[in-house]
């Protein structure tokens, strides 16, 4: 009786294989047992995802004599003098108010003044776990399997997580240096939020990139990794703007809906007093219509010329202008009465764009 062959590069294989980085149980069964049962992991997503990433690109790292010691690890971790960890919680209430936060800067208390000494073990620290990485990378990758056991996997994550402490340890340490480089430089065509974002990032890579075995201070490195980002954002900034002019608008922001229902509202009122006027719907008298024609222009809309005042409609109907006024008043009444009755119908509560329908007849 034959056996059939298990097809490893079937849709559903590649599909598990997709899911996560697998592991073995040790590196025998990584090279010689190709079909061998792999054993269940404790991993968690988010690791790996992590281990994924991990064995994906080679680990870069600052090389060091130090090393290739067979003591390393002890001398730079448990024998190197304990380095003093920053406060970075004054740093969020900046990041909240960029406008009025310009001129803050972190009390002396809240600062972390590393000497040369201890950015040099901070450093090895933190490139002896990179090159740990890189280590283990080249053992895994020299199998056919290019697959981790368990173990590998356990180290790598311990590496990945020490050398992420550390490289926040630093970045937080140098935290004030971005703010102050941010204040120092005018730029006034460049967000000061996304100014200080663009210095964040080039601390970040200027703490990968920084060789502490060449006796430098960090602060001088990081400084001029900083002005280029500064640099180069501005220039961006320049050619967006250069290629979409238009200034921002806060206006552009907000919504006018409600704004031009009402416009909307009183012109459409408008459009329906004009015609109880002009049909007369309201029972004015004779009198009442020519005030109202002539304070409103009813008769000519398409005329250029203002309404008249209420001295003028007096004098053209011979009465004085607070008989016009009252005349006006009663026959804008009575205006209100029908289209409240005969064309709204609705609540008191719209009286006040009635009224000023009324008054926008023109």
């Amino acid at each position: 009786m034959s056996t059939m062959k298990h097809d490893t590069n079937s849709p559903l294989d590649r599909l598990s294989r997709r899911r996560g980085i697998v592991v073995t149980e040790n590196a025998h069964d990584a090279v010689t047992k190709r079909g061998a049962r792999k054993v269940s992991r404790s991993f968690t997503p988010e690791q790996e995802r992590t281990l994924a990433r991990l064995l994906a690109e080679p680990m870069s790292y600052i090389d060091s004599d130090e090393f290739r010691k067979d003591d390393a690890e002890r001398t730079l971790y448990d024998e190197a003098p304990e380095v003093r960890k920053p406060d970075a919680s004054w740093y969020h209430p900046v990041m909240d108010d960029f406008t009025g936060s310009r001129s803050r800067l972190p009390r002396s208390s809240d600062q972390v003044i590393l000497t040369g000494a201890e950015e040099r073990v901070l450093f090895l620290q933190l490139n002896y776990a990179r090159h740990c990485i890189s280590e283990l990378q080249k053992q895994i990758w020299e199998r056919p399997s290019k697959k981790p056991t368990i173990a590998e996997a356990r180290e790598l994550l311990r590496w990945h997580d020490k050398s992420e402490e550390l490289r926040e340890q630093i970045a937080e340490t140098n935290l004030a240096l971005v703010l102050a480089m941010a204040k120092r430089t005018r730029m006034s065509e460049v967000d000061f939020a996304d100014l200080v974002s663009e210095g964040n990032m080039a601390l970040l890579r200027a703490v990968d990139k920084f060789d502490a075995g060449r006796g430098f201070k960090f602060s001088t490195y990081a400084c001029r990794a900083i002005l280029k980002a500064f640099s180069r954002h501005g220039m961006k900034a320049t050619k967006h703007r250069q290629r979409f002019p238009t200034d921002y608008d806060p206006k552009m922001e907000k919504s006018d809906f409600v704004d031009s229902k009402r416009t909307e509202f009183v012109q459409d009122t408008a459009s329906e007093v004009k015609r109880i006027v002009l049909e007369n719907h309201a029972d004015l008298s004779e009198i009442e219509r020519q005030v109202i024609e002539h304070r409103f222009r009813l008769e000519s809309p398409n005329d250029d010329s203002r309404p008249l005042t209420l001295e003028q409609v007096g004098q053209l109907i011979g009465v004085t202008k607070e008989r016009v006024r009252q005349i006006q008043n009663k026959a804008l009444e009575k205006i209100r009465v029908e289209l409240e009755e005969s064309y709204l119908d609705g609540p008191s509560g719209e009286h006040e764009n009635e009224h000023e329908a009324t008054l926008s007849l023109n």
